[in-house]
Formats: C-alpha cells, sequence, structure tokens
C-alpha cells in the first residue's frame, strides 16, 4: 500500500512541476543578446552589447533589453572563466521578461 501511494505522490509532483514550467513559459519572453568583454592585461577595457535578437522589439525595447545585457555582463566581468590576458570574450545572454512589463516599456522611460 504504501509504494503506490509513493507512486502517486511522484506522479502528482511531475504534473505539479510540468504546470508550473509551462505557466513561466507562456507569460514572458527569452530574448538573445550578444556581449562583448574586452580585456587588456587581465583587465576589463570595455563592455559592448553588439546584437540583440528581437524581430518585435522597438527601438526604445531594444534599447533597455541591450541596457540589461550590459548590466548583466559588467556583473559577469570578474567571473574566473571569462578573465583573460589580452582578447575580447563574447557571450551569449537570454534575457527573460513577462510579455506584460516588456509592453509597458515605453518613451518616456528611456530618461530614467
Amino acid at each position: 500500500m504504501k509504494f503506490k501511494q509513493i507512486l502517486i505522490l511522484l506522479f502528482l509532483l511531475a504534473l505539479a512541476n510540468k504546470a508550473i514550467a509551462q505557466g513561466y513559459q507562456k507569460d514572458s519572453l527569452q530574448i538573445k543578446v550578444y556581449t562583448e568583454i574586452e580585456y587588456e592585461q587581465y583587465r576589463v577595457k570595455s563592455i559592448k552589447a553588439t546584437k540583440v535578437f528581437c524581430d518585435y522589439c522597438s527601438e526604445i525595447q531594444s534599447e533597455k533589453i541591450k541596457e540589461e545585457a550590459l548590466r548583466l555582463a559588467y556583473l559577469a566581468r570578474h567571473n574566473r572563466d571569462y578573465i583573460m590576458d589580452k582578447g575580447i570574450k563574447k557571450l551569449a545572454m537570454y534575457i527573460r521578461v513577462s510579455k506584460k512589463d516588456f509592453a509597458a516599456l515605453k518613451e518616456d522611460d528611456i530618461d530614467n
């Protein structure tokens, strides 16, 4: 009897996990951004966002996504896996934004 209850519990947990994962994907967008961190003598020389992969973004929305990618690259600049003596480390970042927040990006937000 206990074995049967454990199987039912595991099945219900798997269903709940699947429902949570699908719900998160339904109400959010995932946007890919290429960034580059240029190093010289193990120090950051510059950080650039080179490409935002978003066909449906307005210019303002693309700019906000690019700002977020630059912020994330700045936070990751001292990651041991990225630091190099001299050269450019290229990163692909995936930024997830809820559809509601993405639609709320307006022109007056660009000044903030």
